[in-house]
């Protein structure tokens, strides 16, 4: 679990292919920020632009780490496929605070900017997200993009789509990666897990339920 406060901004130094086929993933090879590795060990979770992934191999010298993904993972999310800047966080623990949201690190799609543009000290973020996304945004509700925990300000449900405009503090855009995206850049998306919960509980058919109990 995470809790979309990011924690370093990384860079996908290398990428390296895991098969010839289409249905082989790859493998990236990640530099962090200085000292960010001193307390990850091998088989723990560090989320790369919202996209839970498992540390393989480790070189806290050469501040890199390796992850391996999937081509279903590669196929599901943005910006994981080539080098680049990443949002990066370390899984949460039992006694962190939980700054933003509760985050899976499971991208549930990708949505496109659609504008992104100084206002006031702020930046306005819109993003254009997929239509079936929409029933999980409201307004001041919780969305992850890239990873990053940030509320909604407005929705606006259009034939292409649902599109939400986010603001942005300084902070925000000085310490992740989202100072780099401009308007068409695509981003990965996750919904609020409480949403996705609720959805599912009031979309559940009782009597099924006690059929398949009886």
């Amino acid at each position: 679990m995470f809790t979309g406060i990011i924690t370093g901004v990384g860079r996908i130094a290398a990428v390296h292919d895991l098969g010839s086929s289409l249905d082989h993933g790859k493998r990236l090879s990640i530099e962090a920020p200085a000292g960010y590795l001193d307390d990850v060990g091998l088989g723990d979770s560090i989320a790369l632009n919202g996209a839970c992934m498992t540390v393989t191999t480790l070189a806290p010298a050469s501040r890199q780490f390796t992850v391996d993904i999937s081509a279903e993972s590669l196929d599901k999310t943005a910006g994981l496929d080539r080098p680049g800047t990443v949002n990066l966080e370390k899984a949460l623990r039992a006694h962190d605070r939980l700054g933003g949201h509760i985050v899976s690190g499971h991208v549930d799609g990708i949505g496109r900017v659609s504008r992104f543009a100084e206002v006031g000290e702020s930046w306005e973020l819109r993003i254009l997200a997929p239509r079936e996304l929409a029933k999980y945004l409201a307004y001041k509700g919780s969305v992850t993009v890239n990873g990053v925990s940030l509320t909604v300000n407005r929705v606006a449900d259009l034939d292409a789509g649902c599109e939400l405009s986010i603001n942005l503090i300084p902070h925000t855009v000085q310490n992740t990666a989202l100072g780099a995206l401009r308007e068409g850049s695509p981003v990965n998306l996750e919904i609020d897990l409480i949403a996705r919960y609720v959805e599912r509980m009031l979309g559940a058919d009782p009597q099924r339920h006690n059929k398949d109990n009886a």
